[in-house]
């Protein structure tokens, strides 16, 4: 799988250092460069300077607001300004923890408080580390094709459907990110370019997006919810497979009946390259699958944390691997060392920095505050996670959800409450409404050279309708206490235990 970008070519799990050095060196612009210098040290001695004024300490909140407001427009442009919103991420987690430390009663206070964020922080980043690193090893042993090279169908309109529920399952298991890659690169394979591919992609995204919403491990924000207690294993997949479903078939639906799949009557050309799977790439896709499905069930067994199930996957993958792959000198790279140069990093510290700001906003009570304003206004909790969903099509949607578990404590909305699975569908499948509005989608944007105003004009109309469509599913479902799952399933605390 290739991913061709205006800095290289590059696979898309990969380091992209050689791809920046080359295009650095064709874009190098002494006095350009010497400027943003000059505008970024500016910035930090003013900064500086700032932030031992008294100002800061008796106004706080707006201090912190004012700094996380800057920092979050550094990352929504971080095209624009050419800075990587890492970095943006990291400087304004800091930044804030600073003003916290300035404005605190003491630094005993919000050294605590730091401690406690840290701790619930690196659960959900060595979670991450964990899983993008198994799927990695899978992926360089072309266990994916296991899935990918069972679609045969050469009907356009067939295809669509297939396309969309392959890539819901396998997004249910894996993140969205990763199941949007090995799909369209997957299409990159099987359809030559054209308007019909870019709906094929733009169905990868919905589909990946819904996918993840229904599941603990199939995308992040689900993740951290899991992870800190706000919705359990089983009851969210039992209220969110019919919703999420929904958010998908009816974009199918509407898409089916569009003149670039309806009235293309002629079938899609086949363009398989003869990639091969790696020597015993069968068991390492069981035994990396296995262990993302283990994660859950070991979290209910030993009720330790879903960071340590995944270590112990990793740590099983890693003395596997090794073993198979005795004295191969040449299939190094399908090891675990080189799989970790190849995993997303810079995503994770991005995930890092967003989520130490939104702790340190809840540390000072801003997010309290930001929750009761809500509670006044708009009393109705579907409202405020629909409101949640639309914003996450525009704002990434891990520092929202990260917000709104600061807003609302277990207190306030119990475990798997309506509102917490509503905020899990909403921020999950809401990203699908814009191009932008997801890891997916920026992953298909870059792919497959799709702007964002095609991608509007095109899609987006269908994404909000399955994603309105998923909602009236659920209350539907809520109220009148329906549930696709069994209920006798529900009653095996062993294997589904919160």
């Amino acid at each position: 799988m290739e991913l061709t970008t205006s800095y290289g070519e590059c696979d898309p799990l990969c380091s992209v250092d050689d791809a920046s050095s080359q295009y650095f060196e064709d874009t190098y612009q002494p006095k350009s460069d010497f400027l943003k210098a000059l505008v970024i040290f500016a910035a930090a001695l003013t900064g500086a300077l700032a932030i031992n004024q008294s100002w800061v300490a008796a106004n706080q909140d707006i201090a912190m607001a004012l700094v996380f407001g800057l920092g979050y427009a550094g990352i929504i442009f971080e095209e624009s300004l050419a800075f990587n919103k890492s970095g943006v991420g990291l400087i304004m987690a800091v930044s804030l923890w600073v003003i916290r430390s300035i404005g605190a009663p003491s630094t005993d206070v919000v050294i605590s408080e730091l401690s406690r964020a840290s701790s619930e922080v690196s659960e959900i980043v060595f979670f991450l580390l964990g899983a993008m690193t198994v799927v990695e090893i899978v992926d360089a042993h072309q266990g994916f094709k296991l899935v990918t090279d069972n679609i045969t169908t050469r009907k356009p309109r067939v295809l669509l459907w297939v396309i969309g529920f392959v890539t819901f399952l396998l997004s249910s298991v894996l993140d969205n990110l990763t199941s949007t890659i090995v799909m369209v690169s997957l299409l990159r394979k099987l359809v030559p370019p054209s308007e019909y591919r870019k709906f094929l992609g733009a169905v990868v995204v919905i589909a990946a997006n819904a996918g993840g919403a229904w599941t603990p491990i199939g995308d992040v924000t689900t993740t951290m919810l899991w992870i800190h207690g706000h919705i359990s294993t089983l009851q969210t997949m039992k209220d969110l497979l019919v919703p999420s479903l929904v958010s998908l078939v009816v974009p199918l639906a509407l898409m089916s009946l569009t003149s670039e799949v309806d009235g293309k009557g002629q079938e899609v050309a086949y363009e398989l390259t003869s990639e091969k799977m790696a020597p015993r790439g069968q068991l390492v896709f069981a035994v990396g699958i296995g262990s993302l499905i283990f994660v859950p069930i070991f979290k209910a067994l030993t009720g330790l944390p879903p960071f340590m199930g995944m270590l112990l996957g990793l740590g099983v993958l890693w003395i596997l691997t090794d073993a198979i792959h005795f004295g191969e000198s040449e299939r190094q790279k399908l090891k675990v060392p080189q799989a970790l140069s190849r995993i997303d990093t810079q995503g994770a510290l991005f995930f890092l920095g967003i989520l130490l700001s939104v702790s340190s906003l809840e540390a000072a009570g801003i997010l309290r505050e930001l929750a009761n304003y809500l509670d006044s206004h708009i009393s109705s909790v579907e409202v405020i996670a629909s409101i949640i969903g639309v914003v996450s099509a525009i704002i990434d949607n891990v520092p929202l959800v990260a917000a709104t578990m600061g807003m609302y404590d277990l207190n306030t909305f119990p475990q798997d409450s309506e509102f917490w699975q509503l905020v899990a569908y909403c921020a999950g499948t809401g990203g699908s409404i814009l191009v932008i509005g997801s890891a997916a989608g920026v992953a298909f944007m870059g792919m497959e050279k799709v702007n964002f105003l095609w991608y509007l004009r095109k899609v987006s109309g269908f994404a909000f309708a399955g994603y309105a469509a998923g909602i009236g599913a659920y209350l539907a479902m809520h109220n009148l206490h329906l549930s696709l799952l069994p209920t006798t399933v529900a009653q095996i605390p062993f294997l589904f235990g919160s």
